[in-house]
């Protein structure tokens, strides 16, 4: 039991952070645990917690999903799981596990930017293309949410609508990924069922303390912390990443 203080520890902390902003939960979740356990078990075991966790967040959230969004999105996550799915079985451990923390420490470094530039508005074909990159980054790393939001941010202009409808295409990409991991076997495994039962009801408490907790916090402290966590988590995985042989 003492050895899931830590992974309980760190689901708590992701969920928290997802029930604030609408996304970020893989992305502080995956490093830290990865740190524990295979990336290939960590993966699985986050999209199977992000699914209802993002869902109760969303369903908080109902009136402002915009539907049309999501079938755009839809049909490039599922060709994108099925790419990252042949990839992940062609790449050394230690390549995906770098990959991801230069990704997880650069979102973090570009946030930190105290002014970023305001994008311009993307036209809805675009979304297949970006549907095909949230399932390709999801299936190997579990953390498209900046991907997610990159998007969205782009496409609906109302700030209630873009936190509203992060949560929900995160939970269509993890599905999309879940049902191709399950084609392939990946979630058969006893012990990533005992973590999940483990974790599930923190990663609920998560959310529900973070939802609370978005309008007591400061938005500009609160994008100096996560951002400051993920930089520091990315290149810890990257040293990690290294060391392997």
């Amino acid at each position: 039991m003492q050895e899931m203080l830590y992974p309980a520890a760190v689901v708590l902390l992701g969920y928290v952070v997802l029930g604030i902003t609408g996304f970020g939960s893989a992305l502080v979740i995956v490093p830290l645990l990865a740190w524990r356990w295979p990336l290939t078990e960590v993966v699985p075991l986050v999209l199977l917690l992000d699914v209802p966790a993002s869902l109760l967040l969303g369903g908080l959230n109902l009136r402002h999903v915009n539907l049309a969004e999501l079938r755009r999105l839809l049909p490039g996550m599922v060709a994108g799981a099925l790419a990252g799915l042949w990839l992940s079985g062609q790449l050394p451990s230690r390549w995906p596990l770098l990959a991801l923390g230069l990704y997880v420490a650069a979102v973090g470094a570009r946030a930190l930017r105290s002014a970023p530039p305001q994008p311009r508005p993307l036209a809805a074909p675009w979304g297949h293309a970006a549907g095909g990159a949230i399932g390709l980054v999801e299936m190997l790393f579990g953390t498209a949410g900046p991907l997610v939001v990159a998007w969205l941010s782009r496409r609906l202009p109302d700030v209630l609508a873009l936190r509203a409808n992060t949560p929900i295409v995160i939970t269509m990409s993890a599905c999309a990924v879940l049902l191709t991991m399950g084609a392939a076997g990946r979630l058969s495994h006893a012990e990533l069922w005992w973590r999940w039962l483990m974790l599930i009801v923190l990663a609920a408490l998560g959310v529900l303390l973070g939802h609370h907790w978005a309008r007591r916090v400061s938005a500009a402290s609160l994008r100096k912390l996560i951002c400051g966590l993920l930089v520091i988590s990315g290149l810890s995985l990257v040293a990690h990443a290294v060391q392997l042989r």
